[in-house]
């Protein structure tokens, strides 16, 4: 950049930051997700739910730790091991900031998504990650505090019904605040990069 161009980008600052006061709209280096930026949303705030182990828990349970939450049921086909799969990638792939991220699955299926069959679900993809068992009073509640769609499609039998469902998740920073939405099929590697700006508190505050 020569002395001519440097100029007239201090100067389109200044007229920026005059007219509007932001200081931050020259910024060269402000950290921006990749993900999609739901901080400050009146919803998916918290919730008290039993775990695979039988322990209650809500959010101020996992404080220093990024949470990522993803509603879905273990008889799912396709949409729900492929999201535990790149949950389990992402983990790998911050190191050893993997220890500060903690992976939630909400089952829509508590009929069938007993204790035993979470716990052994959870196995499949890696021993940190936490399954919640909703009963189906608290199916309904938790999944309109969270904006989620849920829906049991009947099967040839009782007991072969799938369940229609957000294919998405939520992502909170250490605080326990909800900040992103991660869409199902989206990037692992950006998924992690966001994580990361998390954890370092490089993103703005909630």
């Amino acid at each position: 950049m020569n002395k001519r161009d440097a100029i007239r980008l201090i100067a389109g600052c200044a007229l920026l930051t005059g007219a509007a006061g932001i200081i931050s709209a020259c910024s060269q280096d402000k950290p921006q997700f990749k993900n999609i930026d739901i901080t400050g949303a009146g919803y998916a705030k918290d919730f008290q739910l039993t775990d695979q182990n039988g322990q209650l828990r809500s959010m101020k349970d996992f404080q220093g730790k990024v949470v990522v939450m993803f509603f879905g049921y273990t008889q799912c086909p396709d949409v729900c091991p492929t999201t535990m799969a790149d949950l389990a990638e992402v983990k790998k792939t911050l190191g050893k900031d993997g220890d500060k991220l903690q992976v939630l699955f909400v089952t829509v299926d508590p009929e069938r998504d007993t204790a035993p069959v979470l716990k052994a679900y959870m196995a499949n993809f890696d021993p940190t990650f936490l399954a919640l068992r909703p009963t189906p009073d608290q199916l309904a509640q938790v999944a309109k505090d969270y904006k989620v769609y849920y829906k049991k499609v009947d099967g040839k039998t009782p007991t072969s019904y799938t369940v229609d469902h957000t294919a998405a998740s939520y992502v909170y920073d250490p605080k326990g605040n909800v900040r992103l939405y991660y869409r199902y099929g989206s990037s692992t590697q950006a998924l992690a990069s966001d994580i990361e700006l998390l954890l370092r508190g490089k993103s703005g505050s909630a």
